[in-house]
């Protein structure tokens, strides 16, 4: 019998890594993308509930970013200093409460400050689970990673959408609550658990893996050693946190990721009263129809992020999959009051925002080392966040002058557009000094 091959042992290693880390990470961050964009299901009843109007839910579905904005960076440089486990803990637990305490708002203030509240808990999750990452793989085999924990995604979408419509068309009136209560309820208490299970189930780095012999440990020590020192070899900014902050590079991939999340949120606050709006009227029917095209995301990223792993190519795959959304909101129009078109152009816009997504982040990691990564992460997602916040209050804006939610999606998609280009034009393609991944 023939001995494994060193790449064959590699390859061993980093599934191993990955079957103890990523299902546990992919489950918070699904639990986590349903406690985000619920609101754009209980919105179909709350509004009507509470007297409010498309402006103040738009706003509302912002003020979330806001919170994100201010405390995404000292949240990722906190998680460097204090590691995954202890920060996990705190950003779960609190974003469930908060989830939960959603189920009593009454009025718009309220609704307000909460989403305020919810974003400042939740600040850090994201960026701080892509720094975790950089602690165990190497960027040869981030890309693939990141497919795979950006598909939680849209099973979030495949759960989430059916559990949603369920929730609040057969629980409606239950004990004398609301749909949308028993929605923020049901959907905020996995969140507290999932945080306690955090500090108890992750290794902060694999120095700490009691699971990992001390020859895999200096594997994953070297592949990452190596990847440092490549990434000094092409110039990559200091490690100094204001030098990332004034890096251009820096600069213009968070101008990109603002672009980039406009449209993603454009997709995961919006389906619900896009679908409403095109002629599909039940709660539950919506439901369905929501984890429907959430399978085809699933499906479509995941190809996606292999392709360009197997290519070791990232820009032109992200800049094809920005147009194509763009293309897909400005086309939407002529789709007005056909279900079936509509739909097909939303699962080609969720397919393509989420792959754009996945692989955005091949990008700054790529180019970020040691002290800077956390600050870089931080720094990009947080200006995306400003993003976040002005894409749903754009297009609820814009819904309300004009009766429709088309106005504010061309806007969107006109501005991932020009997201795209500055990528092609100001991003340079790294050098292919690593072979690609099969």
């Amino acid at each position: 019998m023939n001995n494994p091959s060193p790449l064959q042992h590699e390859d061993a290693v980093y599934r191993k890594i990955a079957r103890r880390i990523v299902p546990f990470l992919f489950i918070c961050y699904v639990v986590n993308f349903i406690d985000r964009v619920n609101i754009g299901f209980a919105k179909l009843q709350f509004l009507h509930d509470l007297k409010l109007n498309d402006a103040v839910f738009g706003v509302a579905a912002g003020m979330f970013f806001i919170g994100y904005v201010i405390f995404e960076l000292p949240s990722n440089l906190y998680l460097a200093r204090v590691g995954v486990r202890k920060t996990l803990l705190r950003i779960m637990a609190l974003w469930g409460t908060l989830t939960v305490l959603l189920m009593f708002v009454q009025n718009a203030t309220e609704l307000y400050v909460l989403r305020f509240l919810l974003g400042a808990a939740e600040a850090g999750f994201f960026p701080g689970i892509i720094l975790y990452f950089t602690y165990w793989f190497p960027d040869s085999r981030r890309g693939r990673i990141m497919s795979l924990f950006i598909m939680a995604v849209p099973l979030a979408g495949i759960i989430g959408g059916p559990l949603s419509g369920m929730i609040m068309s057969h629980l409606h009136e239950a004990l004398g609550l609301r749909g949308w209560q028993w929605l923020f309820l049901i959907e905020g208490v996995p969140a507290i658990a999932l945080g306690i299970m955090a500090m108890l189930y992750l290794d902060d780095r694999p120095a700490d893996a009691r699971w990992l012999s001390d020859a895999e440990k200096q594997q994953v020590q070297a592949a990452l050693e190596a990847d440092r020192r490549r990434r000094l070899e092409q110039d990559a900014p200091p490690a100094r946190l204001r030098d990332v902050l004034r890096n251009p590079r820096i600069q213009i991939l968070s101008a990109i990721y603002f672009c980039v999340f406009m449209g993603l949120n454009a997709i995961g606050f919006w389906i619900p009263t896009l679908l409403r709006q095109v002629g599909v009227r039940g709660v539950a029917e919506i439901g369905w129809l929501s984890g429907a095209i959430s399978v085809c995301t699933a499906i479509g990223i995941v190809l996606v992020g292999r392709s360009s792993d197997r290519s070791m190519e990232r820009r032109w795959h992200l800049a094809i999959c920005g147009f194509t959304v763009a293309a897909s909101f400005l086309l939407l129009p002529l789709a007005a009051h056909n279900i079936a078109l509509t739909t097909l152009l939303l699962i080609a816009a969720s397919i393509c925002i989420y792959a754009v997504l996945s692989i955005f982040w091949t990008i700054p990691t790529a180019y970020l080392e040691g002290g800077s990564a956390a600050g870089g992460i931080a720094t990009i997602t947080a200006i995306g966040a400003l993003g976040g916040a002005i894409s749903p209050s754009l297009v609820g804006v814009l819904k309300a002058h004009t009766g429709n939610l088309y106005a504010g999606l061309a806007v969107v998609g006109a501005l991932l557009a020009l997201g795209m280009i500055a990528m092609l034009f100001t991003v340079p393609a790294p050098r292919r000094n690593t072979a690609p991944v099969l």
